[in-house]
C-alpha cells in the first residue's frame, strides 16, 4: 500500500491523542485506541469511502465502533480525517456538552454512525445497516445507475463477541450472505478482569466461519500492509460477509501495561509522559504533525472528488428515475403521508378481533401507503400477525423483500432494527410476544436513547394468554417498558384504537414506539365514534364515556380492560366518566388544558383497571384512588378463567369502587 510511513506516524500520533485526552480527564479506555491504531490508520487513511465534509452522504461506508468504550479511537481518527471535530473537542473528552462523550453517541458527534458502548450492540447495528444497504440497492439501483454500493465495517473486541446479541446477529448475517459487511476482531487476548483465556477457549474465527463468514487472520495487527490487504480482500468478496481477526497488543505504546488487563482502562494514563517519548512524540500534548495534517487534507480532497463523481451519477439517476428519486427523498426526510390515518380501512361494527389480528389488516393498509415500511418477526409472524402480503421476504436471494425473518433472535432483532433505523431510509419494525421484550431490552433502551423512529409489535399482552401460564403472561412487562424514557408504549383497546396506534408509531419521528397487542378477541367499542378512538390514541388519553350531570367518579383503563371499565360504568351510574389511556407517554406530553379536560383535578374519586402491575397508575388516581391490577404472576388456565380468578372483571371493578366509597 502507499503512504505507509506517514500512516504509521498518524497511528502513533493518534495514540498520543488518546493518551492525552484520557490523561486530562483521568477517565476512559486506552487499550483499544492504542492497540488498534494501525487499523484506524488504514481505515481512515486509505480504505473507507466517506466524505468528511458531509457525514450524511447516503452512499458512504458505515464504520461502527462496536467496542464503544474505546471511543477515543474513533474521535482521534474522525479529527485526523477532517470531520467537523476540532482539537478542542478532543481536549474536552468526557466533559459536559462536548462532542466527545464517554461512549460514542449518535447525532452528538459528526461521523458517529450509532450509539455504542453496551457490548455487542454495534455488531447488531452493523448487520442492520448492511441489510439496509442491500435493501437500498434493490429498491433504487438500476441497470444504468448504481447509487448504492457501500460497505459496513465494524470493529469489535472479545467483549463484544462474547455477548449473545453479537452471536445472534452474526449468525443471521452469515445466513443472509451479507457480503457488504466486514467485522474486524481486535484480538488482543485480554478482557477487563483477566486475560481472555480465563473466560474463553474457543476459536472465535472458527465460530464465525461456521456462521458463514469468510475468515481472514492478520498475525501482526500493527502491520499496515497486512491490514490493508485483508480489507481489500473483504471488499472484493461478493459471496459472504468477512471476519478479520487482527492480533494486536492492547495499550501498545505504554510498556508498563501493554498486553495486560491493566491496559484496558485508564490505568496507563499515569505513564503518559514516558509513553509519548517512546512513541517519538514531542513534549507538546495533543500533537499532530504538519505532515500528518497535510496528508489527511489531501486525502480528504480526494474523497470529496470521489463524492463529486458519485453526485454526477446520482443526478443522472434522479433525472432518469423521478419516481424512485421522490421515494428516496421521502425516506431520507422521514416523510409520512398527511392522510395516513385515512389509508386504514374502518373495521365493521360487529368486528370482534384480537388487536394483533386488527394489526394485520392495518400494517398491510399502511404498507401500501408507505413503500419503505418494512416489518419483521422473531419466528412468530403467524402469531404476531405483522406479515406484509405480496412484498416478499428479505433473503440472500431477494434483497427487495420487506418482511424480515429474524429467527428466534429477539435481542438481535432489536439491534438490527436499530441499525436499519440508524441507516435512515426505511421505517423498520420487529415483533415478538410481549413477555420476550425483556430479551431485547438493551436494544430497546438504546433506540429510546438515540431517538430512533422505529417501532416494535409486542403481542400476547396479558394473563389472558391463558393456558401457556405465568412464563408467558407478562404482568410486569408493559409497566417495565413504560419507565424507559422517550419510549412510547401504546396498548390499544379495540381495532380502531389499534389503527390509531400504528399511525402514531409511524408519525413519530423523534423516538421509538412499542405496540402492546392482545392475543384474545376484544369487542369493537362502537359506542365511541371511530374518529374519537383513532385520534384519542394520538393524544394518549381521551374521554371514552362522558358522564351525565355532575362528575362523581372517573374510571381509567387501557387495552382490553377498557371494555371492562365501560361495562362497569354502566352499572355504577350515569355520573361516571371513563377515560381510555392507551399511551401514558403521549398523554403526559399534552398541555395542561387538555389533560385537565380529560382528568379534572376537582374529581379525586378515581379507579384504574389494567391486567398488569398497578403502581404506575398511581400518578393518575393518586394515593386516595384505587387500582385494580395484578401484582403477582399469572396462572395456567383458559384466559377468561385467569382474568376472573385474578380480579380483572366488571364485578370486581364495581366491588372495589363500592368498597372505596367511589361508587357514584
Amino acid at each position: 500500500m502507499q503512504n505507509q510511513e506517514i500512516l504509521q506516524s498518524a497511528a502513533d500520533q493518534a495514540r498520543g491523542l488518546a493518551i492525552d485526552a484520557i490523561h486530562a480527564c483521568s477517565s476512559g479506555h486506552l487499550g483499544l485506541p492504542l492497540g488498534a491504531a494501525e487499523v484506524g490508520a488504514v481505515l481512515f487513511g486509505s480504505d473507507l469511502k466517506v466524505d468528511p465534509s458531509d457525514g450524511q452522504w447516503i452512499n458512504r461506508d458505515r464504520f461502527v465502533l462496536s467496542a464503544g468504550h474505546g471511543s477515543m479511537f474513533l474521535y482521534s481518527w474522525l479529527h485526523l480525517a477532517g470531520f467537523d471535530l476540532p482539537m478542542e473537542e478532543l481536549k474536552n473528552f468526557r466533559q459536559l456538552h462536548s462532542k466527545t462523550p464517554g461512549h460514542p453517541e449518535f447525532m452528538e458527534t459528526p461521523g458517529v454512525e450509532c450509539t455504542t458502548g453496551p457490548l455487542g450492540q454495534g455488531i447488531g447495528n452493523a448487520v442492520g445497516m448492511a441489510m439496509a444497504g442491500k435493501m437500498s440497492a434493490a429498491h433504487f439501483n438500476t441497470s444504468d445507475h448504481e447509487i448504492f454500493n457501500h460497505q459496513v465495517i465494524a470493529l469489535a473486541g472479545d467483549g463484544c463477541l462474547q455477548e449473545g446479541v453479537a452471536a445472534e446477529a452474526a449468525s443471521l448475517a452469515g445466513h443472509l450472505a451479507l457480503d457488504n459487511l466486514t467485522i474486524i476482531y481486535d484480538s488482543n487476548d485480554v478482557t477487563l478482569d483477566a486475560m481472555a483465556d480465563a473466560s474463553q477457549s474457543e476459536s472465535v474465527s472458527d465460530r464465525f466461519a461456521a456462521y458463514g463468514f469468510s475468515v481472514e487472520r492478520v498475525e501482526d495487527g500493527h502491520d499496515l500492509q497486512a491490514i490493508s490487504d485483508a480489507l481489500s480482500r473483504a471488499r472484493a468478496n461478493t459471496e459472504k460477509p468477512t471476519f478479520i481477526e487482527v492480533k494486536t497488543v492492547i495499550a501498545k505504546g505504554i510498556e508498563e501495561v501493554a498486553g495486560t488487563p491493566g491496559g484496558h482502562g485508564e490505568g496507563g494514563a499515569k505513564f503518559a509522559e514516558s509513553a509519548r517519548q517512546g512513541l517519538g512524540l514531542p513534549e507538546e500534548t495533543f500533537y499532530v504533525s504538519g505532515e500528518v495534517s497535510s496528508f489527511f487534507e489531501q486525502h480528504k480532497a480526494g474523497q470529496i472528488e470521489n463524492r463529486k463523481q458519485w453526485d454526477a451519477t446520482f443526478s443522472a439517476w434522479q433525472a432518469a428515475n423521478p419516481e424512485k428519486a421522490s421515494l428516496l427523498a421521502s425516506g431520507i426526510n422521514r416523510d409520512v403521508p398527511a392522510d395516513l390515518m385515512d389509508q386504514v380501512q374502518v373495521f365493521p361494527e360487529d368486528a370482534s378481533l384480537a388487536t394483533r389480528a386488527a394489526g394485520s389488516q392495518i400494517i398491510n393498509d399502511l404498507a401500501k401507503a408507505m413503500p419503505l415500511l418494512i416489518s419483521g418477526s422473531a419466528d412468530l409472524h403467524g402469531s404476531t400477525k405483522n406479515y406484509i402480503k405480496d412484498v416478499g421476504d428479505f433473503s440472500k436471494d431477494n434483497h427487495g423483500g420487506r418482511n424480515l425473518l429474524f429467527g428466534i433472535r429477539e435481542h438481535a432483532m432489536g439491534a438490527i432494527v436499530n441499525g436499519i433505523g440508524y441507516y435512515g431510509i426505511f421505517r423498520p419494525s420487529g415483533a415478538t410476544f410481549a413477555v420476550f421484550a425483556d430479551y431485547m431490552r438493551g436494544s430497546v433502551r438504546l433506540s429510546a436513547l438515540t431517538n430512533l423512529p422505529i417501532f416494535h409489535i409486542w403481542t400476547h399482552d396479558s394473563v389472558a394468554v391463558g393456558e401457556d401460564g405465568p412464563t408467558h403472561q407478562p404482568v410486569e412487562t408493559t409497566s417495565g417498558l413504560r419507565v424507559i424514557p422517550n419510549l412510547d408504549i401504546i396498548r390499544p383497546a379495540d381495532p380502531e384504537e389499534t389503527a390509531g396506534a400504528y399511525v402514531a408509531a409511524l408519525q413519530r419521528t423523534d423516538g421509538p414506539t412499542g405496540l402492546i397487542l392482545t392475543r384474545q378477541n376484544v369487542p369493537n367499542l362502537n359506542a365511541i365514534p371511530v374518529e374519537d378512538r383513532r385520534n384519542g390514541v394520538l393524544q394518549g388519553g381521551y374521554i371514552a364515556r362522558k358522564e351525565e350531570g355532575e362528575l362523581e367518579l372517573i374510571l381509567l383503563a387501557s387495552g382490553s380492560e377498557l371494555s371492562v371499565a365501560l361495562d362497569a360504568a354502566d352499572q355504577l351510574g350515569t355520573t361516571v366518566r371513563v377515560v381510555s389511556v392507551p399511551c401514558m407517554e403521549r398523554f403526559d406530553r399534552q398541555d395542561d388544558t387538555y389533560r385537565e379536560s380529560v382528568l379534572p383535578n376537582k374529581c379525586r374519586n378515581r379507579l384504574a383497571v389494567e391486567a398488569g402491575v398497578s403502581d404506575l397508575w398511581r400518578k393518575y388516581v393518586g394515593l386516595d384512588g384505587v387500582v385494580v391490577g395484578i401484582d403477582r404472576f399469572g396462572i395456567s388456565a383458559p384466559g377468561d378463567t385467569v382474568l376472573k380468578e385474578l380480579g380483572i372483571s366488571v364485578e370486581n371493578v364495581v366491588k372495589h369502587a363500592a368498597l372505596a366509597g367511589l361508587s357514584a
